[in-house]
């Protein structure tokens, strides 16, 4: 089987990190698993040196960014991530909202 097909067979992100030895705890998977997931799939499409590499760097090049995309979601959330358009939209409303303190504190100015 060729690293593509070890690919098809993988359906959960619990499946991916195995797959790709990644340490991760269960609780981070539960919460996120959808943005680590998303993030991966980012990380990965961004890679443009991917498909000249043999599975064997394949392999190492998955799993540096699933490292990476999972780290993303044990340090930070997935709102302040911004994973989904609907938290980009959710950011971009909120800093419409933003009032300076100083705004608060001198009404005159």
């Amino acid at each position: 089987m060729s690293f593509k097909d070890d690919l098809d067979d993988l359906e959960t992100a619990e499946d991916f990190l195995r797959f790709f030895n990644v340490r991760y705890e269960q609780r981070v998977v539960n919460v996120n698993r959808l943005h680590i997931l998303q993030r991966f799939h980012d990380y990965l499409a961004a890679d443009t040196g991917l498909e000249s590499l043999d599975d064997e760097g394949m392999t190492a090049r998955y799993h540096a960014h699933l490292e990476r995309a999972y780290q993303d979601f044990v340090v930070s959330n997935a709102i302040a991530e911004k994973t989904f358009k609907v938290h980009q939209e959710e950011a971009r409303k909120m800093a419409d909202r933003f009032v300076p303190l100083d705004a608060l504190l001198n009404p005159s100015s």
